[in-house]
């Protein structure tokens, strides 16, 4: 066989005139009106809370006799503190894909620690001992709750279902199932009940509470998107073994992330005694899931990965605008449990619509 090759190089050059000239094409991008949306919410999560506050309040304005006075929603703001507080403990953990159905037992205990050891005759502590102590059980209870999550592999939803019945028994058994009274506390720690002091801002009346939920909310956005630590809780949502892969403690973020939400409720309980003006064991306990239901209306996905703090604070503004709504239009209470429940799956299917278009 001979070595020389049968073709030359000038023979291939003839040939190229020859060759297909059309240039490779893909399929155009969807442009409608529709996947414009789709990609703006879906880049924006708060808009959705947003639209729909907007849209309710215009609705129940129209709707209802006295909706859009001033001390109406005033009213609103303060009813929803509590809710916003805890929903944005929720938020953070169902960031990671997770989820918290102990969160308002952990708000009544720590509330109750902070007000039986600063009025019973037997304790009567400062305030700078049972505020540091109410906020620091709370975050061991989240602690605990995260340790059984990570270090157990239980899932979140049944380690918070099981440590809910836990804490609730708990309660009733620390408390004897007492209140603390609202006299007892004027008397003998005032302090507790300072976020529940109103001030006047135009023509409403604001409690120092709904400040100091707007100020969590602040800082716990800071913390999820200006900080190391909250990028590694947006990482472990997305993909927790990818995380782990790229050297993130998946683990040790997890726990933090529980603990973070108790000592979020425990600041919540302290917010929660200035709100009734008093503390029951059998108090908030809704609180539960209209955090979840206020987080989910506010954009933050359940399976992780995307959350808006702003949005969480959003949706429960929006809870509170439709039970007040709904009782200024004349509606029973149950149609008030119908809307929420609507609402939570109109904001589940919404949420399932953008994840399928960023796939």
């Amino acid at each position: 066989m001979s070595d020389t090759p049968t073709k030359t190089i000038s023979d291939f050059e003839a040939k190229l005139s020859e060759a297909d000239k059309n240039v490779a094409s893909f399929e155009s991008d969807d442009n409608t009106l529709v996947a414009r949306a789709r990609q703006f919410l879906g880049a924006n999560p708060t808009a959705i809370p947003f639209i729909i506050l907007v849209v309710s309040v215009l609705g129940f304005g129209l709707i209802a006799n006295n909706f859009l006075s001033a001390s109406t929603l005033s009213l609103i703001l303060k009813q929803v503190t509590v809710t916003g507080v805890i929903a944005i403990a929720q938020t953070i953990v169902i960031l990671t894909a997770g989820i918290d159905l102990s969160v308002g037992a952990m708000l009544v205990i720590s509330a109750m620690v902070m007000g039986r050891f600063a009025t019973l005759a037997m304790y009567q502590y400062p305030l700078f001992v049972v505020i540091p102590m109410g906020i620091a059980i709370g975050g061991l209870m989240g602690t605990f709750n995260g340790l059984l999550v990570t270090k157990a592999r239980i899932p979140p939803f049944i380690v918070t279902l099981g440590t809910l019945y836990i804490f609730n028994s708990l309660k009733l058994w620390y408390t004897g199932s007492e209140s603390v009274r609202n006299a007892d506390l004027e008397q003998f720690a005032p302090g507790l009940l300072w976020f529940g002091t109103p001030f006047n801002l135009g023509n409403s009346a604001i409690i120092y509470g709904t400040i100091a939920m707007l100020i969590l909310a602040g800082v716990a956005w800071y913390m999820l998107n200006r900080t190391a630590w909250g990028r590694h809780v947006h990482a472990v949502g997305d993909d927790a073994d990818a995380a782990m892969l790229s050297g993130i403690q998946v683990d040790r973020t997890l726990i933090s992330v529980y603990a973070l939400a108790g000592l979020i409720c425990g600041i919540g309980a302290w917010i929660a005694i200035g709100r009734v003006q008093s503390m029951s064991p059998i108090a908030f306990e809704t609180v539960n899931l209209d955090s979840i239901t206020a987080v989910v209306i506010g954009g933050t996905s359940l399976f992780g990965g995307r959350a808006s703090i702003a949005g969480s604070v959003l949706g429960a503004i929006i809870v509170g605008v439709f039970n007040t709504g709904l009782s200024l239009a004349g509606v029973d209470s149950y149609w008030q449990l119908f809307a929420s429940g609507c609402l939570t799956i109109i904001a589940v299917a919404i949420d399932q619509w953008l994840r399928r278009a960023s796939k």
